[in-house]
């Protein structure tokens, strides 16, 4: 997807805790903030907008293990955990969305409750790629999403890994059936 002024590049979750070392680290993590920063400096290039998401859980989140949920505490608010990725080149002003506040709710989308889709529009986007962490969870959520409202969505393959091998693949297969279009480089 070559990205043009009426574009936006959602860079989802690159987060410490999901990278090498964190709480959630997802294998090969770190692999992809090269192609995320290319992205970023193509979207720059071409004067499309750049958003970032990031989870920014209270430490009580019922997705976290001691309330039942599957994952360790992660991504909770404030903590070193939480911040994004310090090797990440986001533009001076990059908006900055956070998704999962609410301690009863799982939200994987970057589009759940942020009005984000809404900011899109006001701004004339027509198109969406995304990029980031992780493919079988909050990229796959935020582009069926994008792409169930209105949104020509791309997920940029190269830019992302999945936290199972498996669930990379059933969510490519989703994705695709979806009408999100996947591009492989």
């Amino acid at each position: 997807m070559r990205l043009r002024p009426d574009d936006a590049l959602l860079v989802v979750d690159i987060q410490r805790d999901f990278c090498f070392g964190g709480s959630l680290a997802i294998a090969g993590a770190d692999e992809v903030i090269p192609a995320i920063n290319r992205l970023i400096d193509e979207a720059t290039a071409a004067g499309a907008t750049v958003v970032a998401c990031r989870d920014w859980h209270p430490i009580n989140h019922v997705s976290f293990t001691a309330r039942g949920g599957p994952w360790p505490p992660h991504c909770v608010a404030g903590t070193e955990g939480a911040e994004l990725h310090p090797d990440l080149r986001l533009p001076s002003g990059t908006p900055v969305v956070s998704k999962g506040l609410d301690p009863e709710r799982d939200e994987y989308s970057a589009f759940e409750a942020t009005g984000l889709i809404e900011r899109l529009r006001r701004q004339g986007i027509r198109r969406i790629a995304i990029c980031g962490l992780a493919l079988d969870f909050c990229v796959r959520a935020s582009a069926l999403q994008a792409s169930r409202a209105g949104f020509e969505t791309h997920v940029a393959l190269a830019a992302t890994r999945p936290v199972s091998k498996e669930a990379g693949e059933a969510a490519v297969a989703e994705m695709a059936k979806a009408g999100v279009i996947l591009d492989a480089a």
